[in-house]
């Protein structure tokens, strides 16, 4: 056995759906195989789990590290355990078919990593990993050595903007907090993300949630809260169970509790599980859910940092803020706002997913063009098809044309294509996919999660739902771009929260930049991209047809007529288009026309 060796197997829910436990329970026997005792695993190896490594796609990732040597490798199976054992960990050799390529490093080379810089390197269920990674030092300067006035103007100074949509300024939220005179305040994260595709928060906790309770305890510390609170989804069980096991891990190492590092700062922090609302993500409905009131928003002002939980000065950031504010404290307001660009310093963290190569969790620096993003981190678009769109900002986001590829992803940059930078969540689209389609989609989302309190979100996300199903159906009408145009409109400026506010913003930019789809869905009852199956006419190319019969099977209505081993063919005044038969052949025969 070599001396020094660290095996890291990724244990976020993307590795442990991929099979990390298998892999890491097939370490732990393969390790015992060869002869390794529990007294050398202590000293000398050390197997741990980490939080998400970033590139999803190829889980489970595997580093094994000997001294200053190390090699990661990718696609790992439980199987392939036994000789990465032999070959590499008791030979020293590491196994090169398994070792990932330049196309990873290339995805994380283009990276600017201040929240993720620990993600895939710490236990996220060790206090000692963190701390020995720097933890909790940011906090014991802020309490040692900083008023709460100098946390605050360092917090302003670094500009860092709320990492949750708004990108409100952090410290001037806190700063505004702290001006109210009360005998009370309250401290809270918003770890309630809901968004289709989107997994920032719910990773970051998962891997690494130290990070977040050492933020809150400065934040606390410069507002002067004694109780804070993570709203979470109870959808997330490994980041609850990984929270609980953190913030016990703080009270005991005097983290949090009474006089804080002998002071005589006293602070504390609560779970709050929630129901899975979307709503509940704007800061007034988890406030109520909080205190055990329907999730609903109410009119603003006064907000939250005036008056909050149970009426007492409230600050509410998401999970990302809070993980950026210990390396603001440690490092200082200069270093975050020298990353960046001019209106938006440091960086953002990404969910990256859709007809993407490199779907994954990233972190780039402000300001980084579209086309970097899409090209040299996540690899271009699949099977080399033409790339149409991005929709950031999740369900409630704007989808961004190719013309404008070399945006730069900022709040500005994006606010001004009408998008928004939202938590983060970006969604690639290739020439495969139905503007119209993916409007409805999105609306879909957003109406079935109303709250129902407002008239303009409650019943106007419900009509644009309905014209919108109507076009895709086949039963459009002249006029309707321009009515789904005008209630959009009518329901972004009537809403009473972000959901309805926001909500129709697939719409929006959807015809602002796709309106010659909407045209072909009304006017020509045709789709473009072939996805409304209501639009299509399906049939079995002769040439192609290999009489297997799965069409046939497959088809619930009895359109589908043919002998076996004989050219089928498809009765198109039976058919009722849903697409089945297309799904299930096999051989390229079923086209959509």
């Amino acid at each position: 056995m070599k001396k020094n060796v660290v095996i890291n197997i990724c244990m976020g829910t993307g590795g442990i759906a991929a099979g990390g436990d298998q892999v890491m329970n097939a370490f732990d026997e393969e390790l015992t195989r060869a002869g390794v005792t529990d007294a050398v695993l202590k000293e000398h190896c050390k197997l741990h789990k980490v939080g998400c490594r970033g590139f999803c796609a190829r889980d489970v990732l595997v580093d094994i590290s000997i001294g200053e040597e190390g090699s990661t490798y990718q696609y790992i199976e439980p199987s392939m355990v036994k000789r990465l054992v032999d070959e590499h960990i008791i030979g020293g050799q590491p196994v090169k078919e398994w070792l990932v390529g330049e196309d990873y490093h290339v995805f994380h080379d283009n990276q600017t990593k201040i929240v993720l810089q620990d993600l895939g390197r710490v236990d996220p269920e060790s206090i000692d990993d963190y701390q020995l990674a720097g933890g909790y030092s940011g906090s014991r300067k802020a309490l040692g050595t900083m008023s709460p006035a100098e946390v605050i103007e360092t917090v302003k100074g670094s500009g860092l903007r709320g990492r949750g949509g708004g990108g409100f300024p952090a410290g001037l939220k806190w700063e505004f907090c702290a001006a109210n005179e009360a005998d009370e305040r309250f401290i809270i994260c918003n770890a309630d993300e809901g968004d289709p595709g989107a997994f920032m928060d719910r990773s970051i906790i998962e891997g690494n949630p130290h990070a977040i309770i050492e933020g809150m305890i400065i934040g606390a510390y410069g507002i002067g809260a004694q109780t804070g609170y993570i709203y979470i989804r109870a959808e997330y069980p490994l980041a609850v169970e990984r929270l609980g096991i953190a913030l016990a891990q703080a009270r005991k190492e005097g983290h949090l509790g009474e006089k804080i590092y002998g002071t005589g700062f006293n602070f504390d922090i609560k779970v709050k599980l929630g129901a899975g609302a979307f709503v509940c993500g704007e800061e007034t409905a988890l406030i109520a859910s909080i205190e055990g009131e329907r999730g609903m928003p109410r009119s603003k002002p006064p907000f939250p940092a005036n008056k909050g939980l149970w009426g007492k000065p409230t600050i509410i950031n998401n999970v990302e803020t809070f993980a950026n504010v210990p390396p603001i404290i440690c490092n200082g307001a200069e270093w975050f706002s020298s990353i960046g660009s001019e209106t938006s310093k440091g960086t953002k963290v990404i969910a990256l997913t859709g007809k993407i190569r490199n779907t994954g969790l990233i972190e780039i620096p402000m300001g980084m063009p579209l086309k970097k993003i899409i090209y040299d981190i996540g690899g271009g678009i699949e099977d080399d098809r033409l790339f149409k769109a991005v929709q950031t900002g999740g369900p409630s986001g704007g989808c961004i044309p190719q013309q404008h590829i070399d945006l730069p992803v900022d709040y500005e940059g994006l606010r001004s294509v009408g998008s928004m930078m939202g938590s983060g969540g970006m969604v690639v689209l290739d020439e495969t996919d139905c503007m119209v389609n993916i409007a409805k989609f999105f609306l879909t989302f957003t109406q079935e999660e109303s709250c129902g309190k407002c008239a303009p979100c409650r019943i106007g996300t419900k009509r644009l739902l309905e014209i919108l199903t109507r076009i895709t159906e086949g039963h459009g009408r002249d006029g309707d771009i321009e009515l789904l145009q005008e209630l959009a409109e009518d329901v972004r400026d009537s809403s009473l929260c972000g959901l309805g506010m926001s909500a129709p913003n697939p719409i929006l930019s959807t015809i602002k930049y796709f309106r010659h789809e909407y045209e072909a869905h009304i006017r020509e009852k045709k789709c473009p991209a072939k996805v409304c199956n209501d639009l299509l006419t399906f049939l079995i190319r002769p040439d192609q047809c290999v009489g297997c019969g799965l069409c046939k099977r497959a088809c619930g209505v009895g359109a589908v007529a043919g002998e076996q081993k004989l050219v089928h063919v498809i009765d198109q005044d039976s058919c009722i288009r849903c697409g089945a038969c297309y799904d299930a052949c096999k051989f390229n025969a079923v086209i959509k026309g």
